[in-house]
């Protein structure tokens, strides 16, 4: 067994985005910090499809976690040109290329139309096209496009580079990685302590942020009264090349709901086109299933027909960390010392810029920002603690 009792400011166990961003940005504050993960750069990011759509995610009865996507939307021009610079030029394929979401039937039109509406009162800028106003910007859409909502402020990132970008400037920043999973946290004097790593090996530290995505609620040693409410979801994806000879496919992300499943379409520079997502409830379960790969097909078919004869390069499935309420859990926990960035869901890759910033706030001088206080993870405690110590 190997122990590191001098420890480190901070412990961060998970490194996929969330995690290390958070080591990332803590160690651009001067702290001295360690992230243990056996795949450093891994996790549920290598599956998204890197959609920053603040505006076309919004749901009704979301509209306090609208505020937390926006603010992190705002964030992510100086964000990927910091990280750029952080890394020697890395270009994490942040596009500005916004998104057309539309309508393939009446129901879904009028639903759009419900959306267009909420997005207007929530103050968010949209325009509704008409059908032939929708094909004339994408002219591989299906003729029987009803109608749809052209979003310009709705971008784009590759996940892929964002965590590949990351990992290279925690490595530049000083973080210290151990590879190796944290199968159990460490408490002393009812405080949080550190972790020990599935090979026996004990990090300590003064502060440990829970970042494990969909692993987060699994860690062993974590008192009940803290227990982490997150649950993992299923999403299958399809990549898709789009050969050079054939010239522009799409020229931004497009979006719809077809039979009531959502298909999105997000298409990168360099020739790839990300097909998703399912929304599966189904446990630990990441297989690849026939049905997935038709359905995603079959949907993304109708909305952009010409897309079947493109080569099929990836099936993938992963995990998104889900909350209760389907928004993050950002901060302090009732035990001392353990603080929780996780539970992203589908907005993990949106606020990857705000979360680092948040919890770097939070671990160099104890104080949560106010846009993140809505989203304590002590909402969820037995005694419902709203306040921060």
């Amino acid at each position: 067994m190997h122990s590191s009792r001098k420890g480190s400011d901070v412990l961060v166990i998970g490194g996929g985005i969330i995690g290390l961003v958070t080591a990332w940005r803590a160690a651009r504050r001067g702290l001295r910090v360690v992230l243990a993960d056996p795949d450093p750069g891994g996790g549920a990011a290598r599956v998204a499809a890197g959609m920053l759509a603040a505006v076309t995610e919004l749901h009704y009865g979301e509209e306090t976690l609208l505020g937390l996507n926006v603010a992190s939307a705002a964030r992510y021009p100086d964000f990927a040109a910091e990280l750029s610079e952080a890394t020697g030029g890395t270009d994490i394929g942040y596009r500005a290329c916004g998104t057309l979401a539309v309508a393939l039937d009446a129901d879904d039109r009028l639903h759009l139309r419900e959306l267009h509406a909420l997005q207007r009162r929530c103050g968010l800028e949209s325009e509704w096209l008409t059908g032939r106003e929708c094909r004339r910007l994408e002219p591989m859409l299906a003729p029987g496009v009803r109608g749809g909502l052209r979003v310009d402020g709705d971008h784009q990132v590759d996940p892929r580079r964002l965590a590949s970008a990351l990992l290279t400037a925690c490595e530049r920043s000083g973080v210290t990685l151990c590879r190796g999973r944290a199968a159990r946290l460490v408490t002393t004097g009812d405080r949080a302590a550190g972790a020990v790593l599935d090979d026996g090996t004990e990090l300590f530290a003064d502060q440990v942020v829970l970042a494990a995505g969909s692993l987060s609620g699994r860690l062993a040693g974590v008192p009940p009264e803290v227990a982490v409410p997150v649950r993992p979801v299923k999403g299958q994806v399809l990549r898709l090349s789009v050969p050079a000879a054939y010239g522009p496919f799409l020229s931004r992300t497009v979006r719809a709901v077809v039979r009531g499943s959502h298909v999105y379409l997000v298409p990168r520079e360099n020739g790839e086109l990300v097909v998703g997502a399912t929304s599966e409830e189904l446990g630990w379960d990441t297989t690849v299933t026939a049905g997935g790969v038709y359905e995603l097909l079959r949907d993304a078919h109708e909305l952009v027909p010409g897309i079947t004869e493109l080569p099929l390069v990836e099936t993938v499935a992963g995990l998104r960390p889900g909350s209760p309420d389907n928004a993050p859990l950002l901060g302090p926990t009732e035990l001392p010392g353990l603080h929780l960035a996780t539970g992203h869901y589908r907005n993990g890759v949106l606020l990857t810029p705000l979360t680092g910033d948040v919890m770097a706030e939070l671990l160099a001088t104890g104080v949560v920002p106010e846009i993140a206080r809505p989203f304590t993870p002590r909402r969820f405690s037995p005694t419902r603690q709203e306040s921060y110590a």
